[in-house]
C-alpha cells in the first residue's frame, strides 16, 4: 500500500459537484493499493498513521498526534499512486490492484482507522472526485507498507 498523507486545516471531496465527505483539522489520505497488499499492510499503515506526531505543540515542535489534536481523516482511494511512467507519455496502471480487491482492502483500512477512535470520511470508490484541501505547513508524507 502507498499513502500520500497531507496534514490539513480543512478538506472536502465532491462527486458530481456534491460534497460527500469533509473534515476540519486532520489528515487527507490518498490511498493506493497494489496486487500484493494484504490486511497486514493495512494494519501496519493504520497503526503508523494513528501514531504519527506531526502536529505542533506549544513550542511549535511536531510532537502531537492526530488523537492529541482531536483531528479527523479524509480518506480517498487513488489507484493512480501506482502509475508507471517509465515508458512513453501515458501512464500504465497495471500495478494497481483490481477494483474488487482494492475496494475490499480500502474499506478494511478505513475500518481499522475507525476502530482506533478516528472519524473517517471518504470519497466514493471508483468515482471521479474533486478533492479540496488547505494543506497545513505544508506537511506531506509518503508512507509505504513495503518499507516496514
Amino acid at each position: 500500500m502507498r499513502i500520500v498523507l497531507q496534514k490539513a486545516k480543512g478538506a472536502s471531496v465532491s462527486v458530481q459537484k456534491e460534497v460527500v465527505g469533509s473534515i476540519d483539522r486532520g489528515y487527507v489520505l490518498l490511498v493506493g493499493i497494489t496486487h500484493e497488499d494484504t490486511e497486514a499492510d493495512a494494519d501496519y499503515l493504520a497503526d503508523k498513521i494513528a501514531g504519527l506526531r506531526i502536529f505542533e505543540d506549544e513550542n511549535n515542535k511536531m510532537n502531537l498526534s492526530l488523537e492529541d489534536v482531536e483531528g479527523d481523516i479524509l480518506s480517498i482511494s487513488q489507484f493512480t499512486l501506482y502509475a508507471d511512467t517509465r515508458k512513453g507519455r501515458r501512464p500504465n496502471f497495471m500495478a494497481a490492484a483490481k477494483p474488487d480487491q482494492a475496494q475490499k482492502l480500502y474499506r478494511y483500512f478505513n475500518d481499522r482507522l475507525r476502530s482506533k477512535g478516528f472519524r473517517v470520511e471518504t470519497g466514493q470508490f471508483g468515482e471521479m472526485m474533486e478533492v479540496s484541501l488547505i494543506n497545513d505547513g505544508p506537511v506531506t508524507l509518503i508512507l509505504e507498507s513495503n518499507n516496514k
